[in-house]
């Protein structure tokens, strides 16, 4: 008998799965929560959240989060890997990740849908160029510029609203006759004195050198074309939002989905497997939203409920017993434990105390400063970081050369552990600064051999930096991936950049969306990119 066995795996933690693991570790079944990105799913850079039902207003990471921690205290587990392959057909499921594999007698697949490229003259050629998917992420880089939105969607309506608080002008393409969203939010986009909309039109070409400075359009009712050019060194940005591509890729050959790649389950949400459960964007459904992302997420576990104890008694195994937790209490903004007037609060500084114990080495934060704004708050983030463990210390050295203002990286003996934060480590990114520490000092994450070896076999010094917006949710996956290299290779050094402190790199290299990684200050490479993706960059 097998006590690693876990009663359900679910893959994906967006508001499905977190909705999910809820209703099943309530319920006193043994769950593993599998996410190969941030806990909370896309929905987690959705600045504002006002139609999810019984909460007047909230953000997408402050109502999932208070998701995960209900499921948390009633016993879920969480791992944050990426899904290598999946085994669905026996009795006794296998997922099998990057950081181990693991066994279930259910399984529930919520592993979401990401936004689709359309595939118009110039997209791919011109994507981190102009061409964006994320208004969150890349919409300051187009501060008084016009950009174009590609969709008519909610998503699109969205987005539209949000970039209108940097752009002089949002245009909106719609291939259909009207919005296909909510009405309310349709009237509320039509009436932005910002925002111009041409319906029944579609993107057939996206022109330009280094940057964007033409677009070709088409109306389809009439078949005129029409052009808009950017004016004189100016340049323009696409926001594409025309609709999800469903994340089924490792498991559509082993059930059932439709011609256009989505799971199809029936009423219970199960699918074509026994034992095998689907919730939220994956799914084929009418209304992709978190409501009904949570509402397939209880259906999939109490319909799972009724199927599992037939099941361990049939395969004849002990599953993982459940653990008793501490109740977790959310944290809140106006809480005495959350106050603090620096960057770290003391929720923060408790959780971070037991990681930094695990250190093997002293860590030195060698501030490298000039007399700017950002090398001020880089050492009072220092100071007060450092302040958390006696394993930690901070030293201050005024640059005497072109080197960037930053945080670099040393070990106590002295050593360049040749990882450098131009930027204060915060938003998305103060996690992955403390995962650097983590890899750089600690114990380290691990890494399938396979890549190990492949990273060992660099020979030649390379040079990383990857340009980030702290706000990003997409750019910790990139930062992480290349610090964790450069821990295991003495020829590569891994710099992270927050853009909106060095706008003459933006220039230089002509970014116009993150994650941006360029390598040796020559190649350039955009979008979310794992270890495995970043090692077969550096050895090609």
């Amino acid at each position: 008998m097998n006590k690693d066995i876990y009663d359900v795996i679910i893959v994906g933690g967006g508001p499905a799965g977190l909705s999910a693991a809820i209703y099943m570790a309530r319920a006193q079944f043994s769950v593993l929560v599998i996410e190969k990105e941030t806990i909370g799913g896309q929905i987690t850079i959705t600045s504002e959240v006002v139609n999810y039902p019984g909460v007047i207003k909230t953000s997408g990471k402050e109502l999932t989060e208070q998701m995960r921690i209900q499921a948390h205290n009633f016993g879920a587990d969480f791992l944050i890997a990426n899904v290598d392959e999946v085994e669905l057909k026996e009795q006794l499921k296998t997922i099998k990740t990057n950081k181990g594999t693991y066994n279930s007698v259910g399984v529930i697949l919520a592993t979401g849908a990401s936004p689709r490229m359309i595939g118009f003259d110039g997209e791919a050629e011109f994507r981190g160029r102009g061409v964006a998917y994320c208004a969150t992420c890349d919409g300051e880089f187009f501060t008084g510029l016009e950009v174009f939105v590609i969709g008519g969607g909610f998503a699109a309506a969205e987005e539209a609203m949000f970039l209108t608080k940097y752009a002089r002008k949002v245009t909106m393409i719609i291939r259909e006759e009207d919005f296909t969203c909510a009405k309310s939010i349709a009237e509320e986009v039509k009436e932005h004195p910002n925002i111009e909309i041409h319906y029944e039109t579609e993107i057939i070409k996206a022109i330009g050198e280094q940057q964007l400075t033409e677009a070709i359009f088409r109306n389809n009712a009439t078949g005129v074309e029409w052009r808009y050019k950017a004016e004189s060194n100016e340049t323009f940005g696409i926001f594409v939002f025309a609709g999800y591509e469903p994340a089924t890729a490792l498991y559509k050959d082993q059930v059932e989905v439709d011609d256009y790649g989505y799971l199809i389950t029936d009423r219970n949400q199960k699918t074509s497997i026994d034992g095998v459960y689907g919730a939220g964007d994956v799914c084929i459904k009418n209304l992709r939203q978190v409501a009904t992302a949570v509402s397939d997420g209880a259906i999939a576990s109490t319909s799972l409920e009724k199927y599992l104890p037939a099941a361990i008694e049939t395969l004849n195994i002990q599953t993982k017993d459940v653990e008793k937790r501490e109740q977790v209490q959310p944290q809140h903004s106006d809480d005495e434990s959350e106050s603090s007037d620096g960057f770290i609060t003391s929720a923060m500084k408790a959780q971070l105390l037991p990681i930094i114990e695990k250190f093997n080495k002293h860590a030195v934060l060698k501030c490298m400063v000039t007399n700017d704004d950002l090398s001020k708050e880089i050492v009072e983030f220092a100071k007060e970081f450092t302040s958390i463990s006696d394993k930690l210390s901070y030293e201050v050295i005024e640059l005497q050369d072109d080197r960037y203002p930053g945080i670099y990286l040393f070990d106590e003996a002295g050593n360049d552990l040749r990882i450098q934060y131009h930027a204060v480590p915060g938003g998305h990114e103060f996690n992955s600064f403390v995962i650097a520490l983590y890899n750089a000092v600690g114990p380290k994450q691990p890494v399938e051999d396979d890549t190990l070896s492949t990273i060992k076999k660099i020979e030649q010094p390379t040079n990383i930096k990857v340009m980030v917006s702290l706000s990003c949710t997409m750019c910790p996956d990139v930062v992480m991936a290349t610090q964790r290299i450069a821990v295991e290779n003495e020829h590569i050094t891994a710099e992270m950049f927050d853009l909106s402190h060095f706008p003459q790199l933006k220039d230089k290299y002509n970014i116009m969306s993150v994650p941006c990684m360029i390598v040796n200050d020559t190649d350039l490479y955009f979008g979310k990119k794992d270890i495995q993706e970043v090692t077969s960059i550096l050895n090609a």
